[in-house]
């Protein structure tokens, strides 16, 4: 019966179908936004304290205001305490990169605060958590499911992109190859989502490029609220390279395979063998 609903409810051609479709469209657009509460609310944190007096230096105000939404999430039960675990660990390998980073002179942190170690303001963590509290909310709010995912090739890959963050500064920049490498492993993966009454499915690969877009475009926001700086941005505020997006993109990677261990070990990362969803549509 289920199916057959579901089925009655796929978008037809014509001015219906089309409705049908734009109400897709805001569905998927709700939920997204759903899964960017955490990120939302940090970079609410970073535009009101650009405006608003504090009675501490503004980094750490910020730490205060991330450390304080982490302990709401979960005790409003929008994180569990094993999802808190993972998006702690996020913070501290944002924080690794930060620290070299900052040191060899990529970014900067320009403004004064009690809580930077060796140049870094501790809440910079947060905001690589912010990710992978968007990854466990996806895999809740619209049922993810992924399908045929090589482990061990994506992990030593995901491995591989987060040390070339490092040795790219001495040794060539492996980041083309790394990208090749994961569209070669993840051909075959596939990850389904569920919208309203429907079930969709993309290349997972193709995930990673997307939200890599838009975190570049949230890096242009953050850097724009003084979150942090780059060297042609201290005179003034322009444009982040669009070489980022694909850094972000493998950073993606690396967070994707560190929520699906935790995913996995609760039953919800692969979909079930020999059950097909009432509606599947494909992206190409």
């Amino acid at each position: 019966m289920a199916a057959v609903v579901a089925e009655r409810a796929r978008p037809g051609r014509g001015p219906g179908g089309v409705r049908a479709g734009a109400a897709q469209l805001l569905r998927f657009g709700w939920l997204q936004v759903q899964c960017c509460v955490f990120a939302a609310a940090v970079f609410a944190g970073l535009a009101l304290s650009t405006v608003l007096p504090l009675p501490v230096a503004r980094y750490d105000a910020l730490l205060a205001w991330a450390v304080v939404l982490t302990a709401v999430f979960h005790l409003l039960r929008l994180e569990t305490g094993r999802e808190v675990a993972v998006i702690a660990g996020f913070h501290l390998v944002g924080l690794a990169l930060e620290l070299f980073k900052v040191r060899v002179g990529s970014w900067s942190y320009p403004e004064p605060g009690w809580s930077k170690v060796a140049g870094v303001p501790l809440y910079a963590g947060f905001m690589y958590a912010a990710v992978g509290s968007y990854l466990c909310q996806a895999f809740r709010r619209l049922d993810l499911r992924v399908d045929r995912f090589p482990w061990t090739p994506a992990v030593v890959l995901a491995v591989a992109a987060y040390a070339n963050f490092f040795t790219h500064h001495r040794l060539p920049d492996l980041r083309w190859l790394l990208a090749v490498g994961f569209v070669a492993v993840l051909w075959r993966s596939r990850v389904s989502y569920t919208v309203g009454a429907r079930r969709y499915a993309m290349p997972l690969s193709l995930s990673f490029v997307l939200i890599g877009f838009f975190l570049w475009v949230a890096e242009n926001a953050a850097t724009l609220l003084g979150a942090w700086q780059y060297p042609d941005q201290a005179a003034a505020w322009q444009l982040v390279h669009v070489g980022k997006w694909g850094s972000w993109a493998l950073l993606v990677s690396l967070s994707f395979v560190l929520v699906a261990a935790v995913k996995a070990q609760e039953g919800r990362f692969y979909g079930q063998v020999g059950t097909t969803p009432a509606v599947t549509v494909t992206a190409r």
